[in-house]
């Protein structure tokens, strides 16, 4: 486990509301922004005094970060590197909707230390892009993805979806042979989760959504294709050239601590997590919400797992004292069997059938 800081800075604001969206976004005046980033700044500086830590990551995602301009997020990032030490190969993500990307400076940022960017891409049909609310097209991806590499940017990762309403898997091939055809370094692919309080829960009978079966051979036909474009993937939704891993987001699943900074974002600090609530007013008044006991057993099984290097038993036994006990070993015994784990040096790991199914697997082992 890394000794490090890793940064995330959420960024609450949208041009407008996508309907599978459940992430805490609004729209907002100018007037707004420059609040907003007020209370980030006092919250950075409260944080500074209580922590100790080298940073080595800062993560800004949202929302819609590239609606900001440069100089506020510059502004922001003064604010993350004079309150910590900050190492001097820190990564700096920033996530894009490629609309608003198109205008944003990334050159005064990249001069602030940006160096990776992260663009919601989501796919490359027209189609789909509008039952997905999104506003921007292919061009702009493309002009957004020149800019970025222009100004020195070369760590760009773009964001696809599975599970859209009458996606097929040439259409998702078509998605991918776009996205490899940028020469970037890193592609996320995530299922469409149909969560509460969205415009597609509440219009769920009106969409021609793909069944679990159809979702599960569009998401292995993008782990095998994405992997004939040498891309590896090294977590369930992630996927990348050699070495373009996301340095932040490992630190999620290998229980390194991070301090989320912005309303909804999560710490896990000293063994703790934590939380700042859904309310720009609430966090403006830095009111925290307690969340219980961090890093046990469980939980590191659990994140581990969602590694493709998955869970190393020896060590587990470093960090814990001890192997896990003899009824998780039965029930893994048991999907090893099915060919949904594997075992190999000493690791547990799920097959790319058993991404499938994980969270099922999950509940079952811990």
């Amino acid at each position: 486990m890394s000794q490090n800081l890793g940064i995330y800075l959420h960024i609450p604001f949208c041009r407008s509301k996508c309907p599978y969206c459940d992430f805490f976004s609004m729209r907002a005046s100018e007037h707004d922004y420059n609040n907003y980033i007020d209370a980030l700044k006092r919250c950075i500086h409260f944080w500074s005094s209580k922590i100790d830590k080298t940073v080595d990551t800062i993560y800004i995602g949202g929302g819609t970060p590239s609606l900001l301009s440069a100089c506020q997020i510059v502004e922001i990032l003064t604010a993350v590197k004079s309150s910590f030490d900050c190492s001097a190969n820190t990564e700096i993500t920033i996530e894009a909707n490629p609309k608003s990307a198109v205008g944003f400076d990334f050159e005064l940022a990249r001069q602030s230390g940006l160096n990776r960017v992260s663009l919601g891409v989501q796919s490359a049909n027209e189609n789909e892009l509008r039952l997905l609310g999104r506003l921007h097209n292919k061009n702009e991806v493309e002009t957004a993805i020149e800019k970025i590499k222009n100004c020195g940017i070369n760590n760009i990762s773009l964001d696809l979806m599975l599970g859209i309403p009458k996606q097929t898997i040439n259409s998702l091939k078509n998605s991918i042979d776009f996205c490899t055809s940028q020469d970037v370094k890193h592609i996320s692919v995530y299922v469409l989760k149909i969560e509460e309080n969205t415009v597609f829960y509440k219009n769920r009978n009106k969409y021609n959504f793909p069944d679990d079966d159809k979702t599960a051979e569009l998401y292995l036909f993008a782990a095998e294709y994405l992997a004939e474009y040498g891309f590896e993937q090294y977590e369930i939704s992630n996927f990348c050239k050699k070495g373009y891993e996301s340095i932040h987001n490992l630190k999620y699943w290998n229980l390194d601590e991070y301090l989320g900074i912005g309303p909804s974002a999560h710490s896990y600090l000293n063994g703790k997590r934590f939380y700042y609530e859904r309310s720009i007013e609430s966090f403006s008044a830095n009111k925290i919400i307690e969340d219980g006991e961090g890093g046990n057993q469980s939980e590191y099984i659990m994140l581990q797992l969602r590694l493709k290097n998955g869970l190393n038993l020896n060590k587990y036994k470093e960090v814990f004292g001890e192997l896990p006990d003899k009824d998780f070993f039965k029930k893994t015994d048991k999907y090893l069997k099915l060919g949904l784990l594997e075992f190999k040096n000493d690791t547990i790991s799920f097959t790319k059938n058993g991404f499938l199914v994980s969270n099922s697997i999950l509940a079952d082992l811990i």
